[in-house]
């Protein structure tokens, strides 16, 4: 007998308790019962559609540092161009930044957080 059947009749309770079940259930979806809860997070999201956008500002509302995956989009170029300047028009008001890590992903920061933006140094000949 598990230690949960027994603290379930000890308690009270009728119906036995599945823990790998409570585990997986939607409630628990974005616990990480490892660690305590952070202040802000890096999230990885990706770029569809417009609708996006709305998705993104809010988590930089919530001051999470956002990857953004362009893959996609980047199939529509001149529908990302006008996204992007959206996202880079957003982030200028809200003291925010924008930059390009690869032809595919695109680092977006909250409120404060900015990124250096440094070219490579050059290789001497």
């Amino acid at each position: 007998m598990s230690i949960f059947n027994r603290l379930g009749g000890v308690l009270g309770g009728q119906q036995e308790l599945d823990v790998e079940e409570y585990m997986n259930s939607a409630e628990m979806e974005n616990v990480d019962v490892m660690n305590e809860p952070a202040d802000f997070y890096i999230k990885p999201l990706a770029l569809h559609e417009e609708s996006d956008l709305a998705v993104i500002q809010a988590e930089l509302a919530k001051k999470n540092i956002i990857l953004l995956n362009i893959a996609e989009m980047a199939k529509r170029p001149n529908t990302l161009k006008a996204l992007i300047d959206k996202l880079k028009e957003y982030v200028a008001k809200t003291n925010g930044d924008i930059a390009r890590i690869d032809e595919v992903k695109i680092l977006l920061t909250p409120t404060k957080v900015k990124i250096i933006k440094s070219k490579k140094p050059q290789m001497k000949k």
